[in-house]
């Protein structure tokens, strides 16, 4: 398993300039090439899963199978109310629980995390805005899976499982933490589907 880290997060240094979906992306795909070095399973959660959506579409030779974890591709999908409008208006208890863990590791000290929230606040307000027709595209198993209280709607979840040929849509009771919440319930998802699964339908 590797679990690798984003720019300007937990132990690796930020980087001169904005941040962005694409360039995340871009930095998975470098990851995949020099370190993984062959065909692998993705699990993007949160940010993590237009991460893992952006990288599929561009380098499907690069991934085998796919999670996609409580997230929306467009602004359309948007709970009204949930975390990113309070990360947008300045944090909250979030601000502080992000701020403690970027402090413990940062390379870069913690006088840097207001400029790392503030990247990630541009990011989050302006991205991302995925046309959901241009995800014909994205051929790799696909397992969409969310909570039903999360930060993305049921109904946009269902609109990226039928506009992708080979998708899956799993809705678990949670909020946007999820795979934390309910580990036990999460965990055996992903591996069944990792594994192979779920079947297809016989009928």
């Amino acid at each position: 398993m590797h679990v690798p880290e984003r720019r300007g997060h937990a132990h690796t240094p930020d980087v001169e300039g904005p941040l962005t979906y694409q360039l995340m992306a871009d930095d998975t795909v470098a990851y995949l090439e020099t370190v993984v070095g062959q065909r692998a399973h993705l699990v993007g959660w949160s940010d993590g899963a237009v991460v893992a959506l952006l990288v599929a579409r561009a380098r499907p030779d690069l991934v085998d199978r796919m999670v996609l974890v409580g997230q929306y591709y467009n602004s359309a999908g948007k709970v009204p109310g949930g975390l990113t409008e309070a990360l947008l208006a300045g944090g909250g208890d979030a601000l502080a629980f992000l701020r403690q863990a970027y402090d413990e590791v940062s390379p870069d000290g913690p006088d840097h995390f207001t400029v790392v929230f503030d990247k990630t606040v541009h990011m989050i307000a302006t991205e991302p805005e995925l046309d959901l027709a241009t995800l014909r595209s994205v051929t790799v198993p696909t397992l969409v899976l969310q909570g039903d209280r999360d930060e993305v709607t049921v109904a946009h979840s269902t609109a990226v499982v039928e506009a992708m040929p080979d998708a899956r849509l799993a809705v678990l009771p949670g909020t946007h933490a999820l795979p934390v919440e309910s580990p036990g319930t999460v965990n055996p998802v992903l591996l069944q589907f990792l594994g192979g699964g779920p079947p297809a339908p016989f009928f």
